[in-house]
């Protein structure tokens, strides 16, 4: 994908939070931590000065940590769907227009420029197919058959806002995050790194969806191996639609996000 339509996303982010500050549903308690990711960027990108550097990217990590989990104050997180299910038989789950998260995909496109990947956007579509299609078959394939999801097509309650929202706030900052940074970063440190490169970022990003159980962290990370090897081959955009097809297909066709466990 061109370098100049991150760019435009860059920007049209940018300005998203400037109206978000500017109609209230960012205060000031939110300043202090855009400026925290200010000073990060400026360090990060101080060529030559590897103490900066070292010192951005930790400011980055532990304002990220901060972010990820929503424990900083000043974000006005809208919840647009609450306690909904899709079906009589699944887990309920909330929906919310998350102003904190995004973040976090925003500073990487920014400071580290080199997380998109030198693809282009043919590159990134020709490695889409095979990939995604080995991971649903993977993934969702082992979900169905331990019973924690099942046949169920039909689009859930403000489909439309789901399906924005998890392109845009999900699976374009995890992705930023997980592949672009994390893969891509242990993979511009030396060989034995990028030896690590990919197991690390899918582990890492199994334990981000603790939350859901252990289920759920084997299936996400087995999942972020496949989305890892579409960064591998594509760049960023390739994982970014990877993701965001895989979480589609579970979406509409199977149970969502998982059935009640009756044990």
């Amino acid at each position: 994908m061109d370098r100049s339509a991150w760019h435009l996303l860059l920007i049209m982010g940018l300005a998203g939070y400037g109206l978000a500050l500017f109609f209230g549903h960012l205060d000031a308690l939110a300043l202090p931590w855009l400026g925290l990711l200010l000073m990060a960027a400026v360090a990060v990108r101080k060529n030559g000065r590897q103490d900066l550097q070292v010192a951005g990217h930790l400011l980055f990590i532990a304002v990220t940590v901060g972010l990820a989990l929503h424990l900083l104050p000043g974000f006005g997180n809208a919840a647009m769907l609450q306690h909904v299910r899709n079906a009589p038989d699944t887990v309920p789950y909330s929906l919310y227009l998350n102003l904190d998260k995004p973040l976090i995909g925003l500073w990487l496109l920014l400071a580290c420029p080199w997380i998109v990947g030198p693809y282009s956007l043919r590159q990134a579509a020709a490695s889409v197919p095979a990939v995604t299609s080995i991971t649903l078959v993977v993934c969702l394939g082992a979900a169905w058959s331990a019973g924690w999801i099942d046949w169920a097509p039909g689009l859930g309650p403000a489909a439309t806002l789901w399906i924005a929202s998890n392109l845009l706030l999900t699976c374009l900052t995890e992705e930023a995050l997980f592949r672009g940074y994390i893969q891509g970063g242990l993979t511009r440190m030396g060989d034995v790194a990028a030896r690590c490169a990919l197991p690390a970022s899918a582990l890492l990003f199994g334990l981000a969806h603790a939350a859901g159980g252990w289920p759920w962290i084997l299936l996400a990370g087995v999942a972020g191996l496949g989305y890892g090897i579409a960064y591998r081959r594509g760049g960023l955009a390739a994982s970014v639609a990877v993701h965001f097809i895989v979480n589609l297909v579970h979406y509409g066709l199977f149970s969502y996000p998982m059935l009640v466990h009756r044990g």
